[in-house]
């Protein structure tokens, strides 16, 4: 029997190792967002198109993370990461087609709320006292 509590906490360490890695790359992309959109509006029209390739890649990322995080429920892991990590993706689905539609008054309020969720749930994410009660 502790045979299997051992596999099941291997799995939950392996895959919460890879959330921390997912969230962490997602809060680095989505990081270098307003970077890019910033030298846009400095003049620099070349980094539009980072914008939007940075755009693909948080977007990317962000399903990544959901999956990762539902595989870390289902090896008994905590539940809230799965929802936050699905409720950003929606955020940053909603952001892609403002920025899309060039709609800049939904854009640029909704990046910042983005930014300040992933940079939170990363700190959340690597805060060892969140994973000790999984259920």
């Amino acid at each position: 029997m502790s045979g299997t509590v051992t596999t099941r906490s291997r799995k939950a360490s392996g895959t919460l190792v890879v959330n921390r890695v997912l969230v962490s790359a997602h809060a680095v992309a989505i990081i270098g967002q307003p970077v890019f959109a910033g030298g846009y509006l400095g003049g620099d029209y070349d980094m539009l198109w980072l914008h939007r390739w940075g755009a693909d890649a948080v977007s990317y990322l962000a399903y990544a993370q959901i999956l990762a995080a539902l595989v870390l429920w289902l090896v008994r892991g905590p539940r809230w990461l799965f929802w936050i990590s699905l409720l950003l993706a929606a955020g940053e689905t909603a952001q892609y087609l403002a920025g899309m539609a060039g709609a800049l008054d939904l854009h640029v309020p909704l990046g910042v709320a983005l930014v300040t969720g992933v940079v939170l749930t990363t700190i959340a994410v690597w805060r060892p006292q969140n994973w000790r009660a999984a259920r």
